[in-house]
């Protein structure tokens, strides 16, 4: 019997240069006043690939980037998947310290590095003998008009990594996870022609960091595959983002949510024009309820709640534009991909009660780049092993209740942050809000909170322990309330870890 293979996935390069081919004219990247039509991103990114080649980068090689989202990022990015090499984006924040970590770990090539961040970049490449790339503007277009293209995409099958992602490396150094062409091409096509589409004529907000899985794929990639325009936002604010919706007349809007917030809290946000709004999506984070509802009342459109993680390239579940949404769900698997909710002995739970969620599909990652180890461990039995506990319901809709590592052992207890969080946002004067576990002598863990109050507001501790403790058992109430600032990572995301509490 003869099994007919599957034909090879494209490089996911392709993109660029077949909405160059059919939509030369229409605007892919913008950035303030700076238009990038395909025509011209296809010609830049073909050009770098050139100034790649003739710095010894090949196929398979690891080309770092520290970048912003600015326009340069995505002609650095497809230039680097156009010769066949392992593009390995990093957040510009980054040290010199964690800079080298990566550049060693994965024998970064080459690194391409926006002037911003030269100054830790060169720190470095001091220590570890990286060939550095700097895209100073002006220059660097001034150097891409004089080389000649490379024309040639690189063939890539199944098995070939496109990215090498860093996860955040809160436990222990970063890992990278490699996802393949593949990986990221399913994700991207499954993305548009089942949550979000895209079509020439969408405008897409990017304000999401483009070195992320979240800004990358279901931004980046997704724009471009689909042949629409994508509007960047260096640093996210949240009134220059309801700036951008109203000049650029912006069709899908990328958030985590945070970023909701940031928008809801503008003064006056109605002198700016969103009606062209069409979907929103969030990620990154629970979407607190109270956000959700605040959001499509604010701006007229559905919010759409997804999850991944860098793993999974990363979409894996969501809220589904043509089937029942349900607020303060990550909705249900996406096309190819399969879940499964374990207990700490890998055994399936029923509808209902807690589990971590396993993951399998087309959409997961080939490895961690070099840990065989942490791989077979997070790969058990063929799932990914995400670290995050939820609940399905009846209809085999997904409830995120927390992340296995911040549920509170309180006295025996167990406490999930995100519900309580849940009812301190629904308190008028809150903001923000991050509950999380402090040791305790008693019960080994107690429960604690960290609040910003919405700009005007007021409440004292006892108001709001009373609060939530009125609507919850009595044993997850927050005893300890403190007020201020809660620190947050690049893509707006809570960090819990670098919450410094003094009980």
């Amino acid at each position: 019997m003869t099994t007919m293979s599957q034909p090879a996935p494209v490089n996911i390069a392709s993109w660029v240069r077949d909405q160059a081919a059919t939509n030369p004219e229409l605007p892919a990247i913008k950035q303030g006043d700076t238009v990038l039509r395909y025509a011209e991103l296809e010609s830049a990114a073909s050009r770098f690939a050139t100034t790649l080649s003739d710095h010894g980068v090949t196929a398979g090689d690891r080309v770092a980037m520290i970048m912003p989202n600015v326009a340069f990022f995505p002609i650095v990015y497809y230039a680097i998947l156009r010769v066949g090499a392992i593009a390995v984006p990093m957040n510009p924040l980054l040290k010199a310290g964690e800079i080298s970590f990566v550049w060693r770990d994965c024998a970064a090539k080459v690194a391409v590095v926006f002037p911003l961040f030269a100054e830790e970049a060169d720190k470095a490449a001091a220590a570890t003998g990286t060939d550095v790339i700097m895209t100073v503007p002006g220059e660097f277009e001034k150097a891409l008009a004089s080389t000649e293209p490379t024309q040639q995409i690189a063939e890539v099958t199944a098995a070939d990594t496109a990215v090498i992602l860093y996860t955040s490396g809160t436990t222990g150094q970063p890992k990278g996870a490699e996802l393949t062409h593949a990986n990221l091409g399913s994700n991207v096509r499954t993305t548009i022609e089942t949550v979000l589409p895209m079509a020439p004529g969408d405008v897409v907000f990017g304000g999401l960091p483009l070195f992320h899985s979240f800004g990358q794929t279901v931004g980046l990639n997704s724009a471009m595959a689909g042949g629409a325009c994508l509007t960047l936002l260096p640093k996210f604010d949240g009134e220059q983002a309801l700036s951008i919706i109203s000049r650029d007349r912006v069709t899908i809007f990328l958030g985590v949510p945070t970023m909701y917030m940031a928008m809801l809290a503008v003064q006056d946000r109605e002198r700016y024009d969103t009606s062209t709004l069409k979907v929103a999506a969030s990620g990154g984070a629970s979407l607190p309820v109270e956000v959700l509802r605040g959001a499509e009342q604010a701006f007229g459109l559905t919010l759409l709640e997804g999850y991944g993680l860098s793993e999974t390239s990363p979409v894996a579940s969501f809220n589904h534009p043509d089937r029942p949404t349900k607020p303060g769900s990550v909705g249900t698997p996406l096309r190819g991909v399969e879940f499964g909710l374990r207990d700490d002995d890998d055994n399936e739970v029923a509808d209902g009660e807690i589990g971590e969620i396993v993951i399998r599909g087309e959409n997961v990652m080939k490895s961690y780049w070099n840990q065989s180890d942490a791989t077979a461990e997070a790969m058990r039995g063929g799932w990914f092993h995400s670290g995050d506990l939820a609940r399905r319901d009846e209809d085999g809709y997904y409830f995120i209740v927390d992340r296995k590592k911040d549920m509170i052992n309180r006295g025996g207890y167990n406490v999930y942050p995100r519900e309580v969080e849940e009812i301190l946002y629904a308190h008028p004067a809150v903001a923000e809000a991050a509950v999380f576990g402090v040791p305790d002598a008693m019960y080994g863990e107690e429960v604690a909170a960290l609040v910003t109050l919405k700009e005007g507001a007021s409440a004292t501790e006892a108001e709001l322990r009373n609060y939530v403790k009125e609507q919850i058992a009595a044993y997850k109430y927050p005893r300890i309330i403190r007020f201020g600032p809660i620190p947050k990572g690049p893509t707006g995301k809570i960090l819990k870890r670098e919450i410094k509490f003094e009980p």
